[in-house]
């Protein structure tokens, strides 16, 4: 059998239900990995190995038994409050809605995976804990806001992580990474004691390293079955400009070759009020921002700080506008969906960034990673529909590349029957492709 920690998160489940794998013995080299490996990339700063143990022990015997993950910090554990990426207790210890359905699978937290700073950025690179490395090359971004769950996966620490998705935050991760990140429906599972509950846009995500991985981890969160179908006669709609135009040049080519590899039907459409998205997710997400206790804000980082404090300047009467523009897209959204079954386009605009200069260069200029990365993701927030990227490859710089597909409310089975018929006809060579951290040893 290979190494306990080089298995899949299926397969560890598997070996420990048949007693070939001691749940003991794997979180003991679970938590010594973490320890030995983690440091250049600050995956997972806090481990709970006395908790974790606790938690095994009284673990039930479910689809997930004894199998180890991390959970982002935007969720309350027992006994740890959430922090949202911050020095500050912000939600206060108890088990949160996701965290129960892990722990009623059997599944054993142990540690909080990195975050960008409340959430509020998609490189990864401002943290309490300090930026998150790529696994392939610490010195880039492993993206935000749940880097910590993609680049522990990435780089083998754990076989799976939760994470969540408010603009991009599980998605763009995993395609900075090189794993498969599954932004869930909108208000799929329980949201108490997670940081999402209070916005309109927010969806707990999870980050494994192949679809069949994170079908295991979404079936646990959502607590029903995901189908599984043939993934090979889909129907997949895509969208031009400004999705495929407007990023780095092999970045389209490997989502195109991947498309050309899955062989799908593929249609040309538009989507109306495209140009009103970015406004209108700007607009809203500024409406819900709250301002944190002057205790804490002092705690935040410059950059941080500012996007708070301007939050406070918009006017009011922007917000029912962006909410007529959601509804327009949202129909939209919907019509497309009449004639495909997925919609399909680059999920990151370019590989990750560096960490010292989280800018990239586009066809047309060079801009924050943010303001890219936004573009191509936040549709899915907007319209509450889940959305996934899968890995197709590497850049001539040697970071990963992610091709993002989006399905119709609540049809993540249709992303997951997508991402495992690519696997197949590409014979896993993108899911098997492994960072030079995982291959210590």
């Amino acid at each position: 059998m290979s190494h306990p920690q080089d298995l899949s998160l299926r397969e560890q489940a598997s070996a420990v239900r048949r007693g070939d794998l001691d749940a003991g013995e794997l979180l003991t080299m679970t938590l010594a990995r973490i320890e030995e490996r983690d440091g250049p990339i600050n995956s997972t700063p806090v481990l709970f190995e006395a908790s974790s143990r606790t938690m095994l022990a009284d673990a039930p015997r479910g689809p997930l038994h004894g199998v180890p993950i991390t959970m982002k910090d935007m969720f309350a554990l027992p006994w740890r409050a959430a922090r949202n990426g911050t020095p500050s207790e912000l939600i206060p210890a108890a088990a949160s809605g996701p965290f129960r359905r892990l722990r009623d699978a059997g599944a054993v937290v142990v540690g909080v995976a990195n975050q960008h700073e409340l959430g509020m950025g998609t490189t990864g690179s401002i943290s309490a804990y300090g930026p998150t490395g790529n696994p392939w090359n610490p010195d880039h971004c492993a993206g935000g806001s749940s880097g910590g769950s993609a680049a522990g996966v990435s780089a083998r620490l754990v076989a799976g992580s939760l994470g969540s998705d408010s603009g991009g935050s599980a998605r763009l991760p995993a395609a900075y990474c090189g794993v498969v990140g599954l932004k869930l429906t909108y208000g799929s599972l329980p949201y108490d004691r997670y940081f999402g509950a209070g916005t309109s846009f927010s969806a707990p995500g999870v980050v494994a390293r192949d679809g069949a991985d994170a079908r295991l981890l979404a079936e646990t969160l959502l607590d029903r079955p995901l189908a599984r179908h043939s993934g090979a006669e889909l129907r997949v709609g895509v969208v031009r400009d400004p999705f495929w135009s407007d990023v780095d040049l092999e970045v389209a080519s490997a989502a195109d070759s991947a498309l050309r590899d899955a062989g799908w039907t593929v249609v040309e459409l538009q989507i109306e009020h495209l140009e009103l998205v970015g406004a209108a997710v700007l607009c809203r997400l500024i409406a819900e921002t709250g301002i944190p206790p002057s205790s804490v804000l002092a705690t935040l980082s410059r950059p941080t700080r500012g996007l708070l404090l301007a939050s406070l300047l918009a006017p009011a009467r922007l917000v029912p506008r962006a909410d007529r523009v959601r509804a327009a897209v949202r129909r939209s959204l919907a019509e497309a969906f009449t004639s495909v079954d997925l919609l399909a386009w680059p999920c990151a605009p370019t590989p990750a960034p560096a960490l010292a200069d989280p800018w990239v260069s586009l066809p047309s200029g060079r801009t924050l990673a943010d303001t890219a990365n936004l573009r191509q993701a936040s549709i899915a927030n907007l319209c509450g529909v889940p959305g996934v990227s899968l890995p197709v490859g590497l850049h001539s710089s040697g970071l990963p590349l992610g091709l993002q597909l989006l399905a119709p409310w609540g049809a993540e089975a249709s992303l997951l029957d997508a991402g495992e018929h690519l696997e197949l006809v590409t014979e896993r060579a993108y899911v098997e492709l492994t960072p030079p951290i995982a291959r210590i040893g």
